[in-house]
């Protein structure tokens, strides 16, 4: 007979086994090691002193001001930092790369790539979403891109390492198998490393005029040497080929991976999402499917040997590049475990596939797409279609125009009267298309957020309207100065800034209208030439087509010339009419809500677990009525602690949601628009959590700020 304590005894067992559990210390270092938490790109952490009881509690712990914001308010700062060892690196919105005390915000070091760069002021061109970071023993270096230029820094000092190709830093412009003289390369997206390997995608024009390839490299960590390229557009004999025209690895530019890249070490892939291939909106000069643009590759690490791909659009007319960086996960799915590979699209579909394999965990269905009423275009008869429940809303109608005032909805359907929609794959026209979901989402380049603990995938997802309209190029036989600069703005300049030269309605793109009165003539020159922020340099133009676009811009008397005849003037028949969300007049989306969603998905049985608006417009909507949502730009970071923590809305607002309900814990208002992924991380003992809020986006204002949070010591 087994002998029985007493109640009391069990009690007091029982209670100090507990009182162990709970005062057992938690880590005092947890790090945020790279562009998205780790090499799966999972925007997780292990941290759990933050939870959600006591998340309604955290307060401003630093704030680290930059200095360089720019004062017209086009400054952006879109970088998820990492931290290493108690110091926290990040960029600023003039591009300098800074390391701080991760628990102070005080300044370690900083380091400006305009100093080295002498007269190629093209430096200062883009933003940057992030660094990579590589250590063997003493040996330890921050990797980061400023315009083509990619940089090797001591990761102590910041300063350039100089047996790193030349004088630290090699030229992203070159070592692309191909001519690329004067074309915009550039990498907005850190890379990722694989052994000493740091492998790297880059962004290039996607425009109507010439355009670089997207080839995926890999460079030794030391020396900075080229140790393998894949052709996203394949070279003669290469698998792929056959899918384009015959020469269009020649001159063909896009399909380039700018969004983010995933390794599995432990089987030595690398996953990489690409682009579209150029010209985005109309593709008559590159028949057939495209391969490797708008495709998930998983590539051997070591070598760049394609293992296997899946391409997500065929022949792309709408611009939707894969926006995102693929997700590593593990889940159960059927009563077994699968490594998965998850990829978010901006057309608002969450596909799975095996890692090892290519193997979707869902059916996936080719269905028709509608014809194109534009000369010369085949768009291909299919498209793929996740059966997985979307994320966004799929088509729009004239029912989901909004109903804010009778006055908005009455502007915004005159706006789609005689536009192509009802099908999300209608391609670009000349009456007007509606893309939806639109231009940027869907999902878009914050990234999502896996929990490896539950199954369950997070992502912010835009639910925006856009109307683009394709512009016939001017191929008249007049060779005025006037008339030549007219048809090379609207090849090269009209999709940002719009063929009317007005810009856009979020002030991204300023109006050209007037530039005389706000320039001088050789501001604009330089412009084109070296670019400036989100502007890429022009130098693939000769000095003759950017004073042709000055002369047209600054309203020159044209001057006669000579009648040719038209062949040759323009390849490309037709330009794009621009990147114009559907508002209404006062500038709100032309939709009805939500305007911004937050999801989580339960991977492994492929249902959404809930969804809620992300960001609320109260002056939009009736008192009693639900959070709007916003337009929202930026991704999330999750914990073990069970939250989610997301800035991203144009309403300015950084908050905390509740894993498992999607319950608003708590929000605060940053200086800005925090339009950037946070991270959050362990530092003697102290959990943080830090967002660039450098604003700029949407036409709300810019700062400079990074902004750390904590619970109160």
């Amino acid at each position: 007979m087994t002998a029985r304590l007493p109640l009391v005894v069990v009690l007091t067992i029982v209670a100090l086994a507990c009182a162990t559990v709970w005062t057992q210390p938690a880590p005092s270092a947890i790090d945020w090691t790279a562009h998205g938490a780790d090499a799966g790109h999972r925007q997780y952490s292990p941290a759990a002193q933050l939870t959600p009881a006591n998340v309604a509690r955290l307060q401003v712990a630093w704030t680290y001001r930059t200095g360089d914001a720019r004062p017209d308010g086009r400054s952006q700062m879109q970088c998820n930092p990492i931290v290493i060892d108690g110091v926290l690196y990040a960029t600023s919105a003039q591009l300098k790369v800074f390391a701080l005390d991760a628990a102070t915000g005080r300044q370690r070091w900083v380091f400006d790539p305009l100093a080295v760069a002498g007269p190629d002021k093209a430096a200062a061109v883009g933003v940057s979403r992030g660094l990579t970071y590589w250590a063997e023993g003493d040996d330890r270096r921050i990797f980061m891109a400023a315009g083509p230029w990619l940089y090797a820094l001591h990761a102590g000092t910041g300063q350039p390492i100089p047996t790193f190709g030349e004088a630290g830093r090699i030229n992203l412009q070159q070592d692309l198998d191909r001519d690329t003289t004067g074309l915009s390369v550039l990498s907005n997206t850190p890379g990722a490393i694989y052994k000493d390997l740091l492998i790297v995608g880059s962004k290039v024009s996607e425009g109507p005029g010439a355009a670089a390839p997207g080839h995926i490299r890999a460079y030794d960590v030391r020396s900075g040497r080229r140790r393998w390229i894949f052709h996203t557009i394949p070279h003669p004999a290469e698998p792929g080929h056959e899918t384009w025209p015959a020469d269009a690895w020649q001159r063909i530019g896009g399909a380039n991976a700018w969004s983010g890249i995933s390794v599995d070490h432990e089987r030595g892939l690398v996953f990489l999402p690409t682009g579209s291939a150029a010209f985005d909106f109309w593709g008559g000069n590159r028949a057939g499917a495209n391969l490797y643009a708008n495709s998930l590759l998983a590539l051997d690490a070591a070598t760049g040997r394609r293992v296997w791909h899946f391409q997500f659009v065929h022949h792309d007319l709408w611009d939707r590049d894969l926006p995102t960086a693929p997700i590593l996960g593990t889940v159960t799915h059927q009563g077994r475990r699968v490594d998965v590979v998850m990829q978010a699209t901006k057309t608002g579909e969450l596909f799975v596939f095996d890692r090892a394999t290519g193997t979707s965990l869902f059916p996936i269905e080719e269905r028709p797409v509608p014809p194109s009423t534009l000369e010369g275009e085949v768009p291909w008869p299919t498209q793929p279609a996740s059966t997985l429940p979307a994320f966004s809303r799929q088509v729009f109608t004239s029912e989901m125009v909004t109903r804010r005032t009778p006055e908005a909805r009455a502007a915004v359907l005159a706006k789609i009267a005689g536009a192509r929609m009802g099908h999300k794959w209608h391609p670009p026209s000349e009456q007007g298309t509606v893309i939806f979901p639109g231009f940027d989402g869907g999902a878009e380049w914050g990234g999502q957020a896996f929990d490896p603990e539950r199954g369950v995938f997070y992502v912010n997802s835009n639910d925006m309207a856009w109307i683009t309209h394709m512009i016939a190029v001017d191929r008249s036989r007049e060779t005025s100065q006037v008339a030549q600069g007219r048809r090379q703005y609207q090849i090269n300049c009209a999709g940002c800034h719009g063929i009317d030269r007005q810009g856009d309605a979020q002030h991204i793109y300023p109006s050209l209208q007037g530039v005389a009165q706000k320039l001088p003539r050789a501001a604009v020159h330089d412009l084109l030439v070296q670019g400036r922020g989100v502007m890429p340099a022009f130098k693939q133009l000769t000095a003759e087509q950017r004073a042709q676009i000055v002369a047209y811009l600054f309203g020159d008397e044209p001057i006669p010339g000579a009648r040719t005849p038209d062949e040759g003037l323009a390849e490309i028949p037709y330009t794009f009419g621009g990147y114009t969300r559907l508002v209404d007049p006062d500038g709100y989306p032309g939709i009805t809500p939500p305007w911004g969603q937050l999801t989580a998905i339960d991977v492994g049985n492929g249902t959404i677990l809930w969804q809620v608006p992300l960001g609320d417009r109260p002056e939009a909507r009736a008192a009693d009525a639900p959070p709007t949502g916003t337009e929202n730009y930026g991704g999330p970071a999750i914990t073990a602690g069970g939250l989610l923590f997301i800035g991203a809305t144009n309403d300015e607002k950084f908050r905390a949601f509740d894993l498992r309900s999607g319950k608003v814990l708590w929000e605060t208002s940053l200086p800005a628009g925090g339009y950037a992924t946070p991270a959050t991380y362990v530092v003697d003992g102290r959990q943080y959590v830090v967002i660039a809020a450098g604003g700029g986006k949407m036409g709300t204002k810019s700062s400079d700020a990074y902004v750390a949070y904590a619970l109160p010591r």
